[in-house]
């Protein structure tokens, strides 16, 4: 018979501390990578926003007022307005161009919304005149 003390391999105890490290390691990195992709879909939205808001500014400088809607209104239904809006220039992976929303009570301050839905549920930015980027 052979002596056990010979065998070469992995004790049992080895493997469960193995698995344990790994274990441990996955439940930290795991909902990192989550926040790291719910940040990176938000920053379509960002991007999206950014562009409406360059638009809206232009319509300011050439009528000295924000069009006013007191209600949030599709952004896509700003371009009857006047404003300079392509709603393919909004389409995204996780944001389509109906996502997006806007409202100016007064014509001075306004707010655009981006919603997300589907695999950008849950992910909800939006801007003012100021460029203040928030979560609502």
């Amino acid at each position: 018979m052979k002596n056990a003390r010979n065998q070469k391999g992995f004790t049992l105890v080895e493997l469960m501390i193995t698995v344990v490290i790994v274990g441990v390691l996955a439940s930290v990195a795991i909902p990192l990578y989550q926040a790291n992709v719910k940040r990176a879909k938000g920053s379509e939205a960002e991007a999206a926003l950014g562009t409406i808001r360059t638009a809206l500014r232009v319509y300011y400088a050439e009528n000295a007022t924000y069009p006013k809607e007191k209600n949030y209104k599709a952004v896509t239904a700003l371009k009857l307005r006047g404003i300079d809006i392509d709603p393919e220039d909004l389409v995204g992976k996780y944001f389509p161009s109906s996502a997006y929303k806007y409202k100016s009570k007064d014509g001075k301050k306004y707010t655009i919304q981006a919603t997300g839905a589907g695999a950008s549920k849950g992910i909800n930015r939006q801007i003012d005149e100021t460029g203040n980027l928030s979560d609502f």
